[in-house]
């Protein structure tokens, strides 16, 4: 099995629709187009994507950021989803692996990721986990609209 991760295209954001249903946060073909075309005006910003025999089975958004309280730069996965029936592969350590890289590439000391406290996200902190991730906080978030 040939996983191809590459940086994402225009031509790949409509196709983002099921992936991005599927992690939670659905959206119109035309608002993830607009908004990919934004965030793809900020060098601080990737999109990579998970090829599997010509189709995007996996999407990984990631940022660079600077601290406050200390010198140097970090990362922060921002989004990160392999389709359901494509895991167990070695789909999402590829995709995760690439994000460590890019972030390097960057410049970055560490990378940072925010995963729900429901239930059905233990899968996903264990996955986390194996690939040597720690968890260290907790996040809270405010609607302001």
């Amino acid at each position: 099995m040939d996983i191809l991760i590459r940086p994402i295209k225009r031509t790949d954001y409509s196709k983002l629709k099921p992936l991005l249903d599927e992690l939670g946060y659905p959206s119109s073909a035309e608002d993830i187009t607009n908004r990919f075309i934004e965030l793809q005006k900020h060098p601080d910003y990737e999109g990579l994507v998970a090829i599997k025999n010509r189709q995007i089975v996996g999407f990984a958004g990631v940022c660079k950021a600077y601290y406050f309280e200390m010198t140097g730069k970090y990362s922060r996965i921002l989004a990160f989803i392999v389709r359901s029936k494509e895991r167990q592969q070695g789909i999402g350590t590829k995709l995760l692996k690439s994000c460590e890289q890019w972030a390097i590439d960057q410049g970055c000391n560490a990378i940072t990721l925010n995963s729900g406290n429901r239930e059905e996200r233990q899968i996903a902190h264990t996955f986390y986990k194996g690939n040597g991730y720690t968890g260290k906080s907790t996040g809270f978030v405010k609607k302001l609209t």
